[in-house]
């Protein structure tokens, strides 16, 4: 049997996906792959993931430079998420790792606090620096 048949596909034939940075564990995002964007992922050694809103495999840092090196994928015990360790590439050596579109390390930079949503993580790079 193929490692990508033991994957649990939903009805469009995605699987969810988190990438976990390595060594600090900090979640950076989640997304979408489908067969092709999970078979590339381990052929390359780069998280390729399949975008919905524009319907194609999108490779991370395609456009930012802001690539992530895949040093594990890890299939959960029901077989239908995918967790990428990766190592997240800034576009230039000294810059820091990031990961969301909004110039943050991490796409998680909202804290429920007080009964509302708090921005705690701050943005490292304008993203209209980060996207042309």
């Amino acid at each position: 049997m193929n490692w990508l048949d033991e994957v649990k596909w939903d009805a469009q034939g995605l699987v969810p996906t988190i990438a976990q940075e390595v060594g600090s564990n900090d979640v950076l995002m989640f997304a979408f792959m489908n067969r092709e964007a999970l078979a590339r992922t381990a052929e390359l050694g780069e998280a390729v993931y399949f975008s919905r809103s524009r319907n194609r495999l999108w490779h991370k840092g395609e456009e930012s430079g802001n690539v992530q090196k895949v040093h594990e994928l890890r299939l959960d015990c029901d077989n239908d998420v995918v967790l990428m360790k990766v190592e997240q590439l800034g576009h230039e050596a000294h810059e820091p790792g990031i990961a969301c579109h909004t110039g943050r390390h991490s796409c998680f930079f909202r804290l429920l606090k007080g009964g509302e949503w708090r921005t705690v993580e701050p943005v490292l790079k304008d993203p209209e620096r980060i996207y042309k």
